[in-house]
């Protein structure tokens, strides 16, 4: 004797729904976690030449050579340092490389790489709102295979 065809389909339901589930946790909202922490790391960059801007600009309004500062050796061991010529600087320019620049020259390099490093933070964004998109899309797609009504908007959470 056959199993019912009922059975079989609630079977088949639940294969589904559980690839389903594991495609959502294991696969996208991976990558959405990877897309999200890669866009933290270029809005570091971007506080760090915007925090270099800054200094430079005091540079410049002090119209003074000579600079005393703190140098971190590492580990957060700070050592005094003096420069005797502060009109050049040591720009970071990427993959481990440092330019060296008068004031105007890294201010117009900041402003560059800083559009830049925005243009990828909101193609970033924009990639992180399809990953979002796309899980909103396979819970929407379990919930018609569970035969479940619709929620509410006000009782659905943001996935991160």
């Amino acid at each position: 004797m056959s199993p019912p065809a009922d059975a079989n389909a609630n079977a088949n339901v639940g294969q589904k729904v559980v690839q389903y589930e594991n495609f959502i946790n294991e696969v996208l909202k991976r990558d959405l976690q990877k897309v999200l922490e890669q866009r933290d790391i270029v809005y570091e960059k971007i506080s760090q030449y915007l925090q270099l801007k800054n200094t430079i600009q005091s540079l410049q309004e002090a119209e003074s050579r000579r600079l005393k500062t703190d140098v971190d050796l590492g580990c957060n061991f700070y050592v005094q340092a003096e420069v005797d010529d502060s009109s050049r600087i040591f720009v970071a320019v990427g993959f481990g490389f440092f330019v060296e620049m008068t004031h105007d020259e890294a201010l117009r390099f900041i402003d560059k790489k800083t559009s830049q490093l925005t243009a990828f933070t909101e193609q970033l964004t924009k990639h992180s709102a399809k990953i979002k998109a796309n899980i909103r899309m396979v819970l929407e797609g379990l919930r018609e295979l569970q035969g479940l009504s619709d929620v509410p908007e006000s009782r659905t959470t943001d996935v991160f």
